[in-house]
């Protein structure tokens, strides 16, 4: 166990509760197979009631976090927002998008310009009525000189016009189908028109702002006159910031939160043995991704990439690692389920001969590298990298495993380091997977890879309106990625989460985990 959570505790739970659920955890793993299995808790009701207080314990969290939509990098900051605040667009259960503060929207021929319809009846927990100069301003928080990181996939609009009260018009650069869902962006959150409050945000969610502890935990209280219907049932929500994965089993455990998040894969098979315990699984386009930065030495020259590629053993660590709840990735980002996915690309696999052969033509047959990974990056990746090392020793790889703290990764290694482990959410779009990450002009470009011939391809396939010719594109641009970027993806992993059989209403999701970060305003507790 590591030694500082021994000493000091979790992030956000004091060391005399820690160890109340450390020793919980020991009899769980020790009961395995023979634990005992109590009934449920709470029947499983159909009709949502109201009261109580959610607790969350959450991975994803920093000191340095912020809730300016425009830092977000994690998933607590966004969680905690979409308590307070709503987006635009929702992507609901079947990955479609569908209407949150726009109400509707309808494209002219050809997908350049559209018109949103502003939701009507909408007010911002400080009185204000939403309106369409509210929604102006929060798109344009992302749009021009800002360091939001939805800047690139905001680019293509070229203006946004106010056509009354409650509509808008918003022109593109050229036709894209897809406008709808890349308002769907976690980064875009209504706030009224000249709004810079961040450490107070004002939003029209179901949710006020009580208490935020960057890296430590938050409160929100129920305005109790939320505009959404069939939503915002419990009282409060406390966030509890939890990154250590032992530390966070424990906690919920010990009854000290509801559920969690990035469950071990080695662990889920244990709590689901425990009546009292839900796991709830979605597979999405969740990955981990082992990063090279393209610019910098060895790693600008593929054929070391690609060494590294042909040196890791995804099998094995997709059995050892996940557990089985995940799939073997590929080295580009779309998952098998996006119906764009480029299934004629070969697989990647473990060969260390082929590693060598381009160790060789490199000139580095005795390549020595620093992997640097955290917990923080994705539930598992420090297990991965050292399993990397053992497999990339065949190859005449010696990879040197730096483990980093899990706070302050974000901001002090990711994007920084020339070889670091990190993960990518996926995006309800393969256009906006690959704007936001592969671009050559992307704030999140993290390879470093810049392809003016692979900008060109995107740009085109998502103005083309024939689907099949569009499948195409997307195609290419993943192959593009697969023969020659710094992304080494070996695993999609699935999202699981725990927590107790007294949450109701918590389902899978196909984006991110804890239903799309919305779960606070979709769940209830019975008493």
């Amino acid at each position: 166990m590591d030694e500082r959570i021994l000493k000091e505790g979790p992030r956000g739970l004091d060391r005399r509760e820690f160890l109340t659920g450390t020793a919980l955890l020991g009899a769980l793993a020790g009961a395995g197979a023979g634990l005992s299995l109590a009934s449920p808790a709470f029947a499983q009701s159909a009709t949502p009631t109201t009261g109580g207080t959610l607790r969350l314990g959450m991975s994803g969290g920093a000191t340095t976090d912020t809730l300016d939509p425009r830092t977000f990098t994690d998933w607590v900051p966004v969680n905690i927002a979409y308590q307070i605040m709503n987006g635009l667009v929702e992507i609901d259960a079947d990955n479609k998008a569908t209407p949150e503060l726009l109400e509707s929207w309808e494209p002219k021929p050809g997908a350049k310009d559209w018109v949103f319809n502003v939701r009507k009846g909408v007010e911002f927990h400080n009185g204000k009525s939403l309106d369409a100069d509210d929604i102006i301003y929060s798109i344009n928080l992302h749009r021009g000189d800002t360091k939001s990181a939805a800047k690139a996939v905001l680019e293509d609009i070229v203006d946004i016009k106010k056509l009354d009260t409650h509509q808008i018009q918003i022109t593109l650069t050229d036709g894209n189908a897809d406008l709808p869902y890349i308002l769907s962006d976690y980064h875009l959150f209504a706030v009224p028109n000249g709004f810079t409050d961040w450490a107070n945000p004002i939003g029209t969610g179901g949710y006020k702002l009580e208490k935020f502890e960057p890296g430590v935990r938050s409160i929100t209280k129920k305005t109790g006159s939320y505009w959404k219907p069939n939503a915002g049932y419990v009282d409060s929500i406390e966030v509890i910031v939890i990154n250590d994965i032992t530390a966070r089993i424990n906690a919920l455990l010990s009854n000290q939160v509801d559920i969690i998040n990035r469950l071990d894969g080695r662990t889920v098979d244990l709590l689901k043995r425990n009546k009292k315990f839900q796991v709830i699984r979605s597979q999405a386009g969740q990955h981990g991704v082992l990063l090279m930065n393209c610019e910098s030495d060895p790693y600008k020259n593929n054929d070391i990439r690609l060494a590294l590629k042909y040196a890791i053993d995804r099998e094995k660590i997709i059995k050892t690692v996940l557990n089985g709840y995940g799939t073997i990735g590929n080295d580009q980002p779309i998952p098998r389920t996006n119906p764009y996915y480029n299934a004629d690309l070969p697989q990647h696999g473990y060969d260390p001969d082929k590693a060598k052969f381009h160790l060789k033509k490199a000139g580095q047959e005795n390549l020595k590298v620093t992997l640097q990974v955290s917990e923080a990056a994705f539930t598992g990746a420090t297990d991965t990298a050292v399993l990397f090392q053992a497999a990339a020793k065949d190859a005449g790889i010696n990879l040197d495993v730096k483990r980093e703290p899990s706070d302050g990764y974000w901001d002090n290694v990711w994007m920084k380091a020339p070889f670091c482990a990190s993960y990518w959410g996926g995006r309800p779009t393969a256009d906006q997977m690959l704007s936001i990450a592969y671009k050559s002009d992307a704030k999140w470009n993290d390879t470093n890879w810049h392809r003016p011939a692979f900008d060109k391809l995107l740009i085109e396939a998502r103005a083309e309106l024939d689907q099949a010719k569009r499948k195409e594109l997307y195609g290419e641009c993943q192959k593009m990625i697969w023969e020659d970027g710094g992304a080494l993806i070996p695993m999609f992993i699935d999202y699981i989460e725990a927590g107790t059989t007294k949450v109701q209403g918590w389902k899978p999701h196909p984006m991110f985990d804890f239903m799309g970060q919305r779960i606070g305003e979709k769940v209830w507790m019975p008493s």
